[in-house]
């Protein structure tokens, strides 16, 4: 998975929404099953969008939730997004 940073990070009642490629850009989007382990070693409650790109059968993150009530604030969503997503690609 290439490096990636976030597009946006949105603040919802529940979770920061730390969106890394657009929706559009995807024929499907799913909370995976087997992400919910290595995202909740980071932070216990987090969630991972994956995407199934148009045009071929990739499947990529899109974004991840990250609890507010796990982090101080956006950008401390981000920094334990990007370890989320860095530790699905290792």
């Amino acid at each position: 998975m290439p490096d990636i940073t976030p597009e946006t990070v949105e603040a919802g009642d529940d979770y920061y929404h730390v969106r890394y490629r657009d929706p559009e850009q995807f024929d499907e989007i799913r909370t995976p099953d087997w992400a919910e382990n290595p995202a909740g070693s980071v932070v216990e409650g987090a969630q991972v969008r994956t995407g199934d790109e148009h045009g071929n059968e990739n499947w990529t993150v899109q974004s991840v939730l990250v609890p507010v009530d796990r982090v101080a604030d956006r950008d401390e969503a981000a920094q334990q997004a990007d370890q989320i997503v860095e530790k699905l690609s290792s």
